[in-house]
Order: C-alpha cells, then structure tokens, then sequence
C-alpha cells in the first residue's frame, strides 16, 4: 500500500469541520491533517516523528487522552475515527505551521499550494470566530511562502542533469528549512497569544473610533503609526504590499525631503492608478517614489527604513497600510533578528530585479 495519497480538495468547511477545541485550544488531529497533506496516517506521523524537536511542548502538539478522544468521538459522527489502537496526536495552530517545515519533498509544488491554501482558510476561521492568530503565525506564513517560491523557482532554473538536480533541490529545502526555523525562534518567545489578549481589553475605551491598531503590543492610532514609521527614515523607505491605494501614498506625507520611496506591489485589484501617483509627485516634488513588482513572491506586508545603511529598520504589517484600523488585530511588529533580516534581504534583492509595476 503506497504510503501517501491524492490531495484532498480544501474548502471552507471541510476545514471548519476538522477544527476542534481540546484543552482550551483550537487543535487539528494527526489522521485528518495527514487527509490534507495526502499522506497516510503513519507515514505522516513518521515524518512528524523524525523532525520531533520542532514539536517539543503542548503549544505544539500533544496526543490526546482516551477521555478527550472518546469525547471528540462522541460528537463526531463518522466511521473513519474507528479501529485506532491508541487517541491521534493533536496540532495546535502553532503545530500545524510548523508542519510546513516539515511535510516536503514529493509533493513538491502541489503540496505547498495545498498547504497554503489551508492556512489561509484557517486563519479567516478563526478570525470568523473572534480567535486572534498573533503576528508571529502570519509572519511564519508569509516567509514560508516566499521561501518556497523562491527555492522552486532556483530549482526550475537549474540545467544540469536529473540526478545532479535531484541533489540540488534537497539541499535548498533543507538549507531553506533551518533557516527558516531557527529565524522564529525568537518571536516564539517574544509574541505570545497569552500576552496580546490582555492588551486588546484596552481597546474598550477607543473602539468606538475604530482607527487603532497594536503597535508593539499596545494600542495607537493607525495613520499615525505609519506616518511616525515612514518619518524615521533618512535615506529609503521600502514598502512591500500587494494591495494598494490612494491612502497608502498619502501616508506617506510626512516621509523627509530627499528620501526615496520604492514600493513593491503587484497591485492586486489595479486599487493604485497612475493619475494617483502622478498627483502624488506633483504636491511632494522632493519625495521620490517608484514602484516595483513584487512577482508573487511575497504574501504579506512590510516596511524597510534606510535599506543596507547601519540605520536599517524593518516592520511586520498585520495589515496593508490602507487597511490598517480595519480589524482590532491589525499589528505592526519591528523585526530585530538578524536572521530574519538575511532572509529578507535575500528576497528584496531579488525583487530589486523585477520589472517596474506599470499602473493604469
């Protein structure tokens, strides 16, 4: 018996269907999540097994008990959970992330749109259900995407023979996987969803207004916030975001006379015309500003200050600029690690590359 299987199809609810809350938390069991992934329940559990230290503690995974799991099987009605000689492991939403470092190899692309597309629909669930997905888990989807595409699209360009790229391409996952690995080390320890949810009650006093967002785990005005950001610059300013507007060069106002703009985007949606960017010019003549495509290899949204110069700042944005104050768990979180940043320079010198965006 082959020891992986067809991808299933993903939807909205067949994801909704798998989500269940044991201990407090949302989990997704070992058998179904291997269902997802297209492989077998052991062969799925051995990969798990072999990469065990990336799973190490319950905000990982954890098997569950014969109560917990008999209670599962109570309410869910379906043969498929039956004949198991002991209960299936549970992921947590942090687990089922780091299944993405994991679950590799043959699958190859399809897998890795599969994946993406699961989280994706998880993270929109659990917004639905007012359960907050910290910074630190979009960040994850964001590198992991990029990194893929990224490491597929060195594999496609490589010419040389099968065997010899058969080598290459496991050793860019691999290189890749630890990179990507040990870089989020450091938000497991400082982003926590037990330290964000105590921060959100303050909101009750500015709610009403709706244009507040976190920055660095406390509240502050959204517009405010980005124009504070864009002012610290003293040489670029680089913003990665694939939805754009008229508000997100307008925020850009208070950005110091003589620094220059680059923002990546493939403006999704065309919502950034040209008659936009032109009157931009004309009222912030010692602002200048280019546009760039990002080329689908990022999926989230960042901010760059003084780019390559000792000053360098960069920021995680839960939201594209325009959208900020739209929902309360919009975030916005200066990354300090300096394997994060080799990480994305590695990505903005490849989009540096890419053709100029042509708005419309």
């Amino acid at each position: 018996m082959s020891d992986k299987k067809e991808i299933s199809i993903i939807d909205q609810q067949s994801i909704n269907d798998r989500i269940y809350e044991v201990r407090g938390v949302k989990v997704m069991l070992d058998f179904e999540l291997a269902e997802i992934y297209g492989y077998t329940t052991s062969r799925f559990n051995e990969q798990v097994s072999n990469n065990i230290e990336k799973f190490e503690g319950e905000d990982f995974c954890f098997y569950l008990t014969q109560d917990e799991y008999k209670n599962l099987m109570s309410k869910k009605s379906t043969s498929s959970w039956g004949g198991r000689r002991k209960p299936p492991r549970a992921f947590t939403e942090s687990g089922v992330y780091m299944l993405m470092t994991v679950l590799r190899g043959e699958l190859a692309t399809k897998q890795s749109r599969a994946l993406i597309r699961t989280f994706r629909a998880m993270k929109d669930y659990i917004f639905e259900t007012r359960e907050i997905i910290t910074q630190r888990d979009l960040l994850r989807i964001s590198m992991q995407t990029a990194e893929n595409t990224d490491a597929i699209r060195k594999m496609n360009s490589l010419v040389m023979n099968q065997g010899q790229m058969i080598k290459n391409q496991q050793k860019l996952l691999l290189e890749h996987d630890e990179k990507f690995v040990e870089a989020f080390e450091w938000i497991n320890e400082r982003v926590k969803q037990s330290d964000i949810s105590p921060v959100l009650l303050t909101f009750d006093d500015v709610k009403e207004n709706g244009e507040y967002l976190l920055r660095e785990g406390y509240p502050a005005k959204a517009d405010e916030t980005y124009m504070d950001i864009y002012n610290k610059a003293d040489d670029k300013v680089y913003i990665i975001d694939n939805y754009i507007d008229i508000k997100t060069l307008r925020l850009l106002k208070t950005v110091k006379n003589g620094v220059s703009v680059i923002v990546f985007s493939d403006n999704v949606g065309n919502q950034l015309h040209n008659y936009d960017r032109d009157d931009f010019i004309i009222e912030y003549p010692n602002i200048p500003i280019s546009f760039i495509q990002i080329g689908g290899i990022m999926h989230d949204r960042f901010i760059i200050l003084d780019y390559n110069k000792e000053s360098e700042r960069m920021y995680h944005c839960g939201a594209s600029s325009k959208d900020a104050a739209v929902r309360l768990t919009t975030a916005i979180i200066e990354i300090t690690s300096s394997d994060m940043k080799k990480q994305m320079h590695i990505l903005i010198d490849q989009m540096l590359d890419n053709s100029p965006l042509v708005l419309r």
